[in-house]
C-alpha cells in the first residue's frame, strides 16, 4: 500500500502514515466492535470530564453506542460539577501562587473555581441521604446511577451520567474514594457512621456482563485505574475481542498507563489475534492526546 497525499478537506488518514493512519485503524476496529455486536467498554480519566469530551461521552451514552463504562473519581466529580457550573479556560503557564491565593484550581489550561466543590457538596449529600435510607452500603455503579437520576433534562444534557441512567448504561468506578467524593463520603460518615461504599459489589454485576457476552470490545483513553479495571475484568473470559487506546504515556518505565495492546496479550487481557502485527489485527495504540484523537474517531464513525 502506498502512502497517500492528502489534498485539503480529506479526511481518510489510512494511507498517511504516523498517528494518522494508528487513528484510522481505530475508527475501523471499532466499526468491527459494533458489527460483530460486542460488548463495548468506554474508559475513561478523569481530566477527561474536565475537558470539551465530556459532550462526545455523553452523546455515545446518548445514542446507546457503548455498553459500559469504566472511569475514575474526578469524572464523577466533574460531571456533577459541569452540570451547575462552567470550568473556564486559561493557560498552561500561569501563576498558580495567583490562582491559589484566588481560590482557583488549574487542571492543565482548564481552571476549576473552589466555588465549584461548594456546588458539589450541595449536590451529592441529598444524594447519600437517599441512598442510606435505601441501605447502608453502596456500590459505586449505585452512587454513579443515582447521580444521574436526580439531573434533569436543561441539567443532564451534557452529562454521561445522565445519558448513562437513562439508558441502564452502567457506570462503574473502582477508584470512587479517590475524588471530591470520596472527601464527601468522609465528611458524610462523622454523622451517619456506618455509611459505607462497598466497591467488591459492583464485581457480580461487571463479572455477569464479562462472562454473559460473546465478544467484548474497549474503547480506552488514557491509562491508570479506569484502564486496568477494563481489561483486567475481561481476564474472565480470556480477554478482550478488540481494543482501541489512545495514550500519550510512554511504555518504556513499566507503567499500566504507557503498556500497549501487545503486552496486554501476555496477561491473557486481550485475547491472542489470529495474525501478529497486520492490519487485520483486532487491536491498535494511538499514541496522541485523547482531546485530539477521539473527536477525530468518533467523527468518522458518527
Amino acid at each position: 500500500m502506498k502512502v497517500k497525499d492528502l489534498s485539503i478537506g480529506q479526511t481518510d488518514f489510512s494511507q498517511v502514515g504516523f498517528q494518522a493512519t494508528q487513528i484510522a485503524r481505530a475508527v475501523e476496529i471499532i466499526k468491527k466492535m459494533k458489527q460483530e455486536k460486542a460488548k463495548i467498554f468506554l474508559s475513561f480519566t478523569s481530566n477527561m470530564i474536565a475537558s470539551g469530551l465530556r459532550g462526545i461521552f455523553a452523546e455515545l451514552c446518548k445514542r446507546k453506542f457503548v455498553d459500559v463504562i469504566i472511569t475514575a473519581g474526578g469524572s464523577i466529580d466533574h460531571d456533577l460539577i459541569r452540570a451547575y457550573k462552567n470550568y473556564e479556560l486559561g493557560d498552561f503557564m500561569m501563576d498558580d501562587v495567583q490562582l491559589h491565593k484566588k481560590g482557583v484550581n488549574r487542571l492543565g489550561n482548564i481552571l476549576v473555581d473552589n466555588e465549584c466543590y461548594v456546588e458539589l457538596e450541595r449536590r451529592i449529600v441529598p444524594i447519600f441521604e437517599k441512598l442510606y435510607k435505601k441501605e447502608k452500603t453502596s456500590a459505586p455503579s449505585d452512587i454513579t446511577n443515582e447521580i444521574g437520576k436526580t439531573l434533569d433534562d436543561k441539567h443532564g444534557k451534557n452529562s454521561f451520567l445522565y445519558w448513562a441512567a437513562k439508558n441502564n448504561i452502567p457506570v462503574f468506578c473502582p477508584g470512587i474514594t479517590d475524588s471530591a467524593i470520596g472527601l464527601q463520603v468522609y465528611f458524610f460518615k462523622q454523622k451517619y457512621k456506618d455509611f459505607g461504599i462497598d466497591v467488591t459489589k459492583d464485581m457480580q454485576k461487571l463479572a455477569g456482563i464479562v462472562l454473559n457476552a460473546e465478544k467484548t470490545g474497549g474503547i480506552i483513553l488514557g491509562g491508570g485505574i479506569s484502564k486496568h479495571h477494563t481489561i483486567g475484568v475481561n481476564i474472565l473470559r480470556g480477554g478482550l475481542d478488540y481494543a482501541v487506546y489512545v495514550t500519550t504515556a510512554s511504555p518504556w518505565d513499566g507503567s499500566l498507563s504507557g503498556a500497549r495492546t501487545q503486552e496486554a496479550i501476555s496477561w491473557g487481557k486481550l485475547q491472542v489475534p489470529a495474525s501478529r502485527l497486520s492490519s487485520a489485527t483486532p487491536y491498535v495504540t494511538v499514541d496522541c492526546d485523547a482531546t485530539i484523537a477521539f473527536p477525530l474517531i468518533v467523527s468518522s464513525l458518527i
